[in-house]
């Protein structure tokens, strides 16, 4: 009976477990990145980047925007993490931001362009997000945030729309 059990358990941890190395899928995104913008007053500055750590077992996005002061606020910075990880049978992502957002979000992979779509669990009386990297070439991004009223989940409106260039 015990080596049944232990049996079932190796089996089980097996199809849980997902390799660490293998982040082929998100290699794209892999690397420092600078936002690309007309540089009209008002519109932000930004820079992220993507880096496996703990020994390839986790991919963190550092990401920085700054907004200069316009006459009806002062200049500001926006600052998150975000920290992606495997979980059977697709990755997560948590989201952590200066401002005290915390987001979960499963993603999914776009097989046609190359990218990979982040979408927060829809939660009674909050807002719903959806972030979106499209792969647009190998040293170039598209970047789309979209926010959902509370009680609305699908009535996506853009946020933010992007691009960015690899360092």
């Amino acid at each position: 009976m015990i080596v049944k059990c232990l049996l079932l358990l190796t089996v089980a941890g097996g199809l849980f477990a997902q390799d660490p190395q293998n982040w082929g899928q998100w290699q794209f995104l892999v690397g420092d990145w600078v936002g690309e913008g007309t540089g009209q007053p008002g519109n932000g500055t930004g820079a992220f980047s993507f880096q496996l750590e703990l020994d390839g077992r986790v991919l963190v996005r550092k990401n920085r925007a700054d907004y200069p002061a316009t006459k009806d606020k002062p200049a500001y910075s926006h600052q998150d993490l975000m920290v992606v990880y495997p979980r059977f049978p697709n990755y997560r992502a948590v989201y952590f931001d200066n401002e005290g957002h915390v987001i979960d979000y499963t993603t999914e992979f776009i097989v046609e362009s190359g990218g990979v779509v982040f979408t927060s669990a829809v939660k009674p009386g909050e807002p719903h997000f959806r972030l979106t990297y499209t792969k647009l070439s190998p040293d170039q991004v598209g970047i789309r945030f979209e926010i959902a009223p509370p009680g609305k989940p699908d009535a996506f409106s853009p946020y933010i729309q992007a691009t960015a260039r690899r360092k």
